[in-house]
């Protein structure tokens, strides 16, 4: 017998994953597939081959199949939704193909673009939003700009795959260039001004006006067109099926955490680190620490992200640990345990947790990752591993002042990424931001499942039984939650060890020049 449901699938940086859940949104069985960033790269650039996330999918879904025969489903997909890793640059010809490999969110070429189109445009262009990284195309590879028909991200590019059009979701598309909260659409002002900087900066340049080149603009609900005659190749699947508009991971992220409304921060934590929460208003000025996109159904989200997530953590285990790659299980399994039973203070540790570039902490470079305190008495794996990780958190809250002094509300956090793996470590998140925090049920293929939940919302629109996102959102609320509430004894603790922690940020610069003059 056919089961109904929907298939989600995230494309992120490191793999790609999918899901099938039945109508009660209840994950039946997933699928993975690997690709890797194109070898022998300057340390800079950070670039894949969109084939291969096209043959990741297909990977994915045959493993997905395997795994739902196992189980004796046979599964009847009513629609389709897409997350992907936000801000990277598909250049795509006249004829549809992709000219080179994307560039990628985490590619680092175009710091100077960010910063002269945020002080152009008076708004913050973070340097990994894709109209930074098309600037910087435009100057360096203007014979590739110049055969440019079409730009996307690598959400929006699997998604043409499956149905042969370029639209995308709002919160994907902010990320690509600013949104205008009036009409919900690219800011038509702004991007006057873009193409009058390219004009007036790029001398004999040929590029189309940047709208030309954009995709088009969805909400949650709308038209992210059909299943084609090649999309349903690749998945094996009937033609016509209706795909929700493409998502980027951060809004698909705060999709499943069934967060639409402001007060309810999504966070992140894994190789970096997102906060994510629903603006009840726009954002005042330009604040280096807070960027600024779209929720799903086109509200304000201010972004708090870190470069350095759990990196300095995962190093500081896996050394004291002494195990890498395949066995670095081993070590979280011998090292998590103390981590937990450490004294809140660390034993009196603080820690920088600088392995890479902090754009949001005004660290432009990266080495300057530090434990000081050390002793005989509290020279421990724990002491030195959650040193680490709060040193990521202090960062964090750091990010989320400029949040705080234009009064946005946080009244609750909902953790997903790696770090759930050790549930417990939300106790931490809790003290040092004063408020609780929950990992739902599943967080670990949250974003996957945010776009399963985005077809389930586009497949109830096209059935005419649609309602407000915020109340789809809060009809799948889900059992089996965790809840971390602050300990008033911890969080005084982490109030001290936060201030120590800000005057060590600013003698950073200090031990930059000392470690790399």
């Amino acid at each position: 017998m056919k089961t109904n449901g929907y298939l989600g699938i995230d494309i992120g940086t490191q793999g790609l994953s999918v899901i099938f859940t039945d109508e009660e949104m209840r994950i039946l069985a997933t699928g993975s597939g690997d690709y890797a960033m194109v070898a022998g790269q300057p340390p800079e650039c950070q670039e894949q081959q969109p084939a291969d996330w096209e043959r990741a999918l297909g990977a994915a879904v045959r493993e997905l199949r395997e795994r739902l025969a196992a189980i004796r489903v046979d599964p009847a997909v009513r629609a389709i939704g897409i997350s992907g890793q936000m801000h990277g640059e598909v250049l795509v010809d006249s004829a549809g193909v992709p000219l080179a490999a994307a560039r990628l969110w985490c590619d680092g070429r175009n710091e100077a673009e960010g910063h002269e189109l945020t002080q152009a445009l008076d708004t913050k262009v973070p340097k990994r939003m894709t109209a930074a990284r098309w600037l910087w195309t435009i100057r360096h590879q203007p014979e590739k700009a110049a055969r440019t028909a079409r730009i996307t991200t690598p959400a929006g590019w699997i998604a043409h795959v499956l149905t042969g059009g370029f639209a995308l979701g709002i919160g994907d598309a902010a990320g690509m260039f600013p949104i205008d909260q009036a009409t919900l659409d690219f800011d038509a002002r702004l991007l006057a001004d873009y193409d009058a900087l390219v004009a007036r900066t790029c001398g004999e340049s040929t590029v189309k006006p940047l709208r030309d080149l954009l995709p088009e603009v969805r909400r949650a609900g709308e038209d992210g067109g059909t299943l084609s005659a090649r999309g349903a190749a690749l998945l094996g699947l009937p033609q016509g099926i209706p795909v929700a508009a493409a998502e980027g991971d951060q809004p698909a992220a705060l999709t499943g955490s069934l967060i639409a409304a402001a007060g309810t921060v999504s966070m992140s934590f894994g190789t970096s680190v997102v906060a994510n929460s629903v603006g009840d208003r726009a954002f005042r000025g330009v604040d280096r620490a807070v960027d600024h996109f779209c929720a799903p159904d086109g509200k304000p989200i201010n972004m708090v992200w870190l470069r350095n997530g759990t990196t300095a953590m995962n190093a500081a285990v896996e050394m004291v640990g002494g195990t890498h790659g395949d066995r670095r299980g081993e070590a979280f399994a011998a090292v998590m345990p103390q981590v937990l039973a450490a004294a809140d203070d660390c034993g009196g540790l603080q820690a920088l947790s600088f392995m890479e570039d902090e754009p949001g902490a005004g660290v432009s470079r990266g080495g300057t990752a530090l434990v000081i305190g050390l002793n005989e008495r509290n020279a421990t794996a724990g002491n030195v591993a959650k040193a680490m990780l709060l040193a990521t958190i202090f960062n964090l809250r750091m990010g989320s002042e400029g949040l705080d002094k234009q009064g946005f509300p946080r009244r609750e956090i909902v953790l997903s990424g790696g770090i759930t793996k050790t549930p417990e470590l939300a106790q931490l998140l809790a003290d040092a931001f004063d408020v609780p925090v929950t990992i739902l049920t599943g967080a670990a293929e949250g974003t996957a499942w945010g776009a399963a939940l985005m077809a389930k919302y586009r497949d109830e629109c096209l059935a005419g039984r649609r309602g407000d996102w915020q109340s789809f959102l809060a009809g799948h609320a889900v059992a089996g939650a965790r809840r971390f509430v602050p300990r008033p004894s911890a969080a005084a603790t982490f109030d001290r060890m936060y201030a120590r922690h800000k005057r060590l940020v600013v003698l950073q610069p200090q031990l930059d020049a000392a470690v790399h003059a």
